[in-house]
């Protein structure tokens, strides 16, 4: 299991110790998109939507998603964040909503699953928002663009 940190010498899996590591400042932003229906489109960007606000009820659940990351993904340490912040962008050419979240922390581990987790979170708020005029939508592109703080240094995609 060479490079893979979650897992022991054995080949068990295990929660990372990062007591030895530096508190150092990190921020990790992360991107997605949902895909829709020009109708649907036009409904979330029209504010016409029968359940609310699409794209206000999505940002807030963006952020609760990223303060919720070490109850739903097993091995991530709870983190002490510091600042998230979701934005979601209406784009006429997927159509469809870009969705990117940025999330801080002082400590001893980066954040790129909790922006991860509310690129998804957002994402998937927005389809069951949506979902009783269009069940044919896409959530895809979800990925890592930043990543600064650390030992590892920033990352940045290309």
């Amino acid at each position: 299991m060479s490079g893979l940190t979650h897992f022991d010498g054995k080949g068990d899996a295990h929660m990372v110790d990062v007591s030895d590591k530096a508190v150092t400042s990190r921020v990790a932003t992360a991107e997605g998109w949902v895909k829709m229906a020009r109708e649907t489109f036009d409904i979330i960007t029209e504010g016409r939507a029968k359940k609310g606000d699409v794209l206000g009820v999505a940002r807030l659940a963006g952020i609760m998603g990223a303060k919720q990351c070490s109850n739903l993904i097993p091995l991530c340490h709870p983190l002490p964040i510091t600042k998230v912040a979701v934005e979601l962008t209406p784009d006429e050419t997927l159509p469809g909503i870009r969705i990117e979240a940025t999330v801080k922390t002082t400590g001893q581990t980066g954040v790129e699953m909790e922006a991860l987790t509310a690129v998804n979170v957002a994402a998937l708020t927005v389809y069951d928002m949506s979902k009783a005029v269009d069940k044919a939508m896409e959530i895809g592109g979800i990925r890592v663009i930043l990543k600064d703080g650390g030992k590892s240094g920033r990352y940045e995609a290309k």
